[in-house]
């Protein structure tokens, strides 16, 4: 059993990858190849064991969303979103409060659905998926004009916890174990304590992250990775929103300088498309597909009126204030809210939470969420492009932090010899090729800034500073100089390569080569092919 499961999950795995690739080819989003594929597999029955427990499939994705917000937090620029800061956090809380209050709204007066759970549904539906928007972004590469990427960054990323404090809450009301004054207890807490948390768990992790040595990589991933499961826990034990504590935890960390970000970035990168992989996949397999079609219509219904009425009227109430914002970009912020995985999350804690609905909410939910990402998710580009809201000259990637600069600088160092052509000019009368500049000259123990009229002597180090080269077909090979090689006591120029040899390691020396260099048993050798 367990390794025909381990089987079945590799093979999804390697199904995932190439449905990856072939969504960006043909224009649909990821996410939304991943939510069909677990629908298919669940009514194939090929999986060795049947999901029908929403309570631990519940737990899963909690787990899931965990790392996810974080990652949300983590991958963030915080250079880049701190204008948009206090327009994103509105849309994040008060637009999300208005975009569930007229969506119940809607369910109760047009739908003719029961008071509380109109406004349960609606606050379910209510937060925007920063996954499947940013999946769409990343793959198309679009940057969008006066900081619109960032602002949907910010809101996408940071409005979970408010669509789940709501849900909570009506959840509370609809067993009928809260009043007004408690609920809004609640809230305080929830909101307090997550902050509180979230800002003290950073502060701790940041201090611990600067002062303690890891001792590699792979331990400072674990360490974070354990930072994030304490963000959520901690907060959640004690009454507060463990989906904001998180989320302030990674952008505060994910901001920060430290030792190794880079390949903790790309960790996280990997378990977050993990967890987004799971979550969907998982999310497809709770669905029975015959009981479809009766929710389809109601689903269709709230989708469109929280298209064209409640998405809107959130957008242009809260940015229209600002002034400095026009009629395309708020339309655009608009059209953009998804509705993703989340939604369905709170739709199972609704589902299990043994609340009397009278609807099949998680079914309503995964028809509009397919909707909204099928649909709504591939004319984004299209949308783009008609309100002319496309910056070809912005990048969308510089909202995240695994983002570099197309200006990252490379340096090498020369040394000076009596023979240069270098010896005794100065730097301004060397012609170097263009992009290519003498920053420092190394001369015994002194550092010397290499201006204009700054002199070059014998026994220099110049240390030169060029753009980054950021192609692809360059591949570095290392070899060594094994026992009986044909190499050993020639010359480099007399011995073929399949590439150009451009460092030699030679006990503890690492050295430059020429043509006239011979090679020795046990030499390291780097190419480049």
């Amino acid at each position: 059993m367990l390794t025909l499961l381990l089987l079945v999950v590799a093979a999804v795995l390697f199904i995932s990858i190439w449905l990856n690739k072939l969504s960006s080819n043909i224009g649909i989003p990821t996410l939304l190849a991943f939510l069909i594929l677990g629908v298919l597999v669940s009514s194939s029955q090929i999986m060795p064991i049947q999901l029908n427990n929403f309570v631990f499939v519940q737990n899963i994705c909690t787990v899931a969303l965990i790392f996810i917000m974080f990652y949300g937090g983590f991958g963030t620029r915080w250079s880049t979103v701190k204008h948009i800061v206090t327009e994103a956090g509105l849309l994040a809380s008060v637009g999300v409060f208005i975009t569930a209050a007229t969506t119940g709204a809607f369910c109760y007066f047009i739908l003719h659905w029961p008071l509380i759970e109109s406004f349960t549904l609606g606050a379910i539906v209510s937060s925007t998926d920063a996954a499947s928007v940013f999946s769409i972004l990343r793959s198309k590469k679009l940057g969008l004009k006066n900081n619109t990427a960032p602002m949907l960054e910010v809101e996408s990323g940071s409005n979970d916890p408010m669509a789940n404090m709501l849900t909570l809450a009506m959840l509370s009301l609809m067993k009928g174990s809260a009043s007004g004054g408690s609920l809004a207890l609640m809230l305080f807490m929830q909101i307090g304590i997550g902050v509180l948390c979230g800002l003290g768990i950073a502060y701790l992790a940041s201090l611990a992250i600067q002062k303690i040595n890891m001792q590699g990589s792979g331990y400072s991933s674990l360490f974070l990775l354990a930072v994030a499961i304490v963000s959520y826990a901690l907060p959640d034990v004690l009454g507060g929103n463990g989906y904001l504590s998180v989320y302030l935890v990674g952008i505060i960390i994910g901001n920060e300088d430290f030792k190794e970000k880079k390949p903790i970035v790309n960790f996280f990168d990997g378990i977050n498309e993990l967890m987004q992989v799971l979550t969907f996949f998982l999310l497809g397999m709770m669905v029975t597909p015959a009981a479809l079609p009766k929710d389809i219509l109601p689903a269709v219904l709230i989708f469109a009126f929280m298209l064209f009425a409640a998405r809107p009227i959130a957008v242009f109430g809260i940015l229209t204030p600002f002034r400095k914002y026009d009629f395309k970009q708020m339309a655009f912020i608009s059209f953009v809210g998804l509705r993703g995985a989340s939604a369905i999350v709170f739709a199972i804690i609704c589902v299990s939470s043994s609340s009397p609905i009278y609807h099949d909410v998680y079914n309503i939910v995964f028809c509009l969420v397919l909707i909204s990402i099928g649909l709504q998710g591939s004319l984004i580009p299209w949308a783009a492009k008609k309100l002319d809201i496309i910056d070809h000259k912005d990048n969308v990637l510089k909202t995240f932090n695994d983002y570099t600069e197309d200006s990252s600088l490379q340096f090498s160092m020369v040394e000076v010899t009596e023979d240069s052509y270098m010896t005794e000019k100065q730097v301004k009368d060397i012609r170097l090729p263009k992009n290519l500049l003498i920053a420092l000259l190394v001369r015994g123990k002194e550092h010397i800034i290499a201006r204009g009229d700054t002199t070059i002597k014998a026994g220099d180090k110049a240390v030169m500073v060029s753009q980054a080269y950021k192609g692809s077909e360059a591949i570095f090979l290392e070899k060594k100089v094994k026992p009986n090689s044909r190499r050993i006591g020639k010359r480099i120029a007399d011995v073929p390569s399949s590439g150009i040899i451009i460092l030699v390691q030679r006990d503890k020396e690492s050295f430059i080569p020429n043509g006239n260099t011979v090679l020795k048993e046990g030499d390291k050798l780097v190419l480049l092919r």
